[in-house]
């Protein structure tokens, strides 16, 4: 088939890859100019492990292209994914739809046969409706059918997340476009995927709904593990113990700072948000929010604590700082709260991540990029350990450290507290 991604951001540029790599043809669509070149090159804009590789491979076989011309690649195209961005609207809990609405506008002017427009973009419930009104403005609905095909892909796991996905959801009204798309993803339905069928509000609903739950699904073992520091608990056994329960089941039960990256808090602040407009309260979700919003008041509190107050002029090394492993995604990282405070407060920091430097902490006084591991925990009072990449769980701590007073601020629970101690320095952790 034909397709077309509209937007060359995560979401848009793994799909298209992926359904390239099934056989599609696809043309990947971006208004940046410089973006689009990079592509043709080779230069891929994000990090996700495997990406480049499929992008070279199907680039070079030719059915994966890059352009920025919108029109064209519309009218060539069977199927038009929207994957543009829906942030957080400034000043406001709802989703920013502009790009959304803007793009729908666009391909009113492109239609030339009937097309499926599919938004792939995280959006509300009704969006679709609003889609498909902008279009009839200008094209016969016999021309087209807007489609909502939530996308379920983690960060740094997206390619198997899309080659395996536990499930293919598809919104729509009409069953041409039902059975066109259920062709369209049969390779990934022979493998096991679910294809579920429904409405298009129910399918748009599907995806927030889904993160709202996972999202919860942190929040409440972070606090689980607040309790488990004031009782001596290792909350390790708290998980282990209640994730073997099929009801509960074990993922996404690892304490840790406060969930991020660009899907979490945007879609639970956006469920809400919606759910007000149709007068409905989600108590639960408005909790699970504030719940994390002060989650990193809280580790701030604990560093405080362990360094006994006294931060000032303290060696801090940060490893890891990107939100999630496996990523360069910084995008609501409790790194970007926890390391302004620590630098305010007069500690000298240092951070290494393997994906590099970090604009975000270039204006900050005292805050320096570690080219290697072993650059950032030499001569550090104290080590957090920030994000759980693979990098960090065979360090060797006492072979780049002879500060015997070294302690370990272990935020993702990788490291046993026994072998830390059996090292001789102190060790912390989260819900330990």
């Amino acid at each position: 088939m034909k397709l077309c991604m509209i937007g060359t951001g995560y979401v848009g540029l793994v799909s298209g890859v992926c359904f390239a790599d099934l056989g599609n043809d696809v043309i990947c669509v971006d208004k940046d100019n410089n973006k689009i070149n990079n592509l043709k090159k080779g230069i891929i804009p994000i990090y996700e492990p495997g990406l480049e590789e499929l992008v070279l491979k199907n680039y070079k076989n030719k059915r994966l292209n890059f352009s920025t011309n919108l029109k064209e690649s519309i009218k060539k195209s069977d199927i038009v994914f929207v994957c543009v961005g829906t942030p957080t609207r400034r000043n406001s809990n709802s989703a920013d739809l502009s790009q959304v609405y803007s793009v729908a506008k666009e391909i009113s002017k492109s239609i030339n046969k009937f097309k499926i427009i599919i938004n792939k973009s995280t959006v509300p419930v009704t969006t679709g409706d609003e889609v498909e009104k902008i279009i009839s403005k200008k094209v016969n609905g016999k021309y087209f059918s807007v489609v909502s095909n939530p996308e379920f892909l983690r960060e740094g796991e997206a390619i198997r997340d899309f080659i395996y996905p536990d499930r293919v959801v598809i919104g729509c009204n009409d069953e041409k476009s039902k059975k066109i798309l259920k062709n369209l993803y049969s390779p990934l339905i022979s493998k096991g995927a679910k294809f579920v069928s429904t409405n298009r509000r129910a399918a748009e609903l599907i995806k927030y709904a889904s993160n709202a739950f996972l999202a919860t699904k942190i929040t409440f073992i972070n606090e689980i593990a607040n309790f488990c520091e004031k009782t001596g608990i290792d909350v390790e056994d708290i998980s282990i113990g209640i994730g073997l329960d099929k009801r509960i089941g074990s993922r996404f039960l690892r304490a840790g700072p406060a969930y991020g990256g660009s899907c979490f808090p945007k879609d639970t602040k956006a469920i809400v948000s919606t759910a007000d407009k149709f007068k409905t309260n989600l108590s639960i979700i408005k909790s699970v929010i504030k719940s994390n919003e002060i989650r990193s008041n809280i580790l701030q509190k604990r560093v405080n604590l362990i360094l006994k107050n006294k931060v000032k002029n303290k060696k801090i090394s940060f490893l890891g700082v990107t939100f999630k492993a496996n990523t360069d995604d910084m995008r609501d990282s409790s790194s970007l709260k926890l390391i302004p405070y620590l630098s305010k407060k007069g500690a000298q920091i240092k951070y290494y991540d393997p994906t590099g430097f970090k604009k975000e902490f270039s204006k900050l006084k005292n805050v320096k990029f570690s080219k290697s591991i072993q650059d950032s925990i030499i001569g550090s009072d104290l080590i957090i350990i920030h994000t759980e990449w693979n990098d960090f769980k065979s360090i060797n701590f006492r072979k780049f450290s002879k500060n015997k007073n070294l302690i370990i601020y272990d935020m993702r629970n990788i490291f046993s507290p026994d072998k830390i101690k059996k090292m001789g320095f102190k060790y912390f952790g989260i819900g330990r």
